[in-house]
């Protein structure tokens, strides 16, 4: 039983994410759960310019995975920044990689999920989400999300990410929010469920 957390990360928000799930996914005995990042596809200057360099020595320990092995995996849940209501262009980029697996059907029964960050509230949570699961099921994976099991998503309280389709974060407009302990818990939940589906389909 093998999970794999997958994610591209421009400030350390969705990496911060994709630990949480990780630390959640382990609780599943007998799954191997292993982090990998996408290849960054923009240019080191805009890297630079924007202060992603900087940030992202937090994660540059981080292995970069390669399409191909996908297979490997019973669980593969892909964290993304929100770009127009849309994955980024670094998960895209990854995805379109997939099509041997896809004419093969190599992820065909396997559990897929995403988790997201966006600056603000309605800053395409859901949508980008969704797009993600269409990708998902043309792979012919089992989408799993983030079921309302997890009471987190339904408080009043504060202002939290978390929704049906998956764990989430509010950013804020210059990055300055990082995740909250009720967002981070969210992505727990979502990395154990996801793990505890897969392990029950392939056995």
């Amino acid at each position: 039983m093998k999970t794999l957390i997958l994610f591209y990360s421009t400030y350390g928000h969705v990496y911060k994410l994709a630990e949480a799930m990780a630390e959640g996914a382990r609780e599943v005995e007998g799954n191997d759960v292993v982090i990998k990042r996408v290849p960054e596809t923009l240019p080191r200057e805009v890297l630079d310019k924007t202060g992603a360099t900087e940030a992202q020595k937090a994660f540059d320990h981080i292995p970069v995975a390669k399409p191909s092995e996908l297979e490997e995996y019973d669980a593969i849940i892909i964290g993304t920044p929100t770009r127009y209501g849309n994955v980024c262009g670094q998960i895209q980029a990854f995805l379109d990689g997939t099509g041997a697996l896809w004419a093969a059907g190599k992820l065909v029964g396997k559990v897929g999920g995403g988790f997201v960050s966006t600056a603000t509230q309605h800053g395409g949570q859901e949508t980008t989400l969704r797009a993600l699961h269409t990708e998902l099921l043309h792979l012919g994976m089992v989408v799993v999300g983030l079921p309302y099991a997890w009471q987190g998503q339904m408080g009043l309280h504060e202002v939290t990410g978390g929704t049906p389709y998956g764990a989430s974060t509010v950013a804020g407009g210059q990055g300055e929010r990082q995740p909250s302990a009720n967002e981070l818990e969210g992505a727990r939940f979502q990395g154990r469920h996801s793990s505890e589906i897969a392990k029950k389909l392939s056995a």
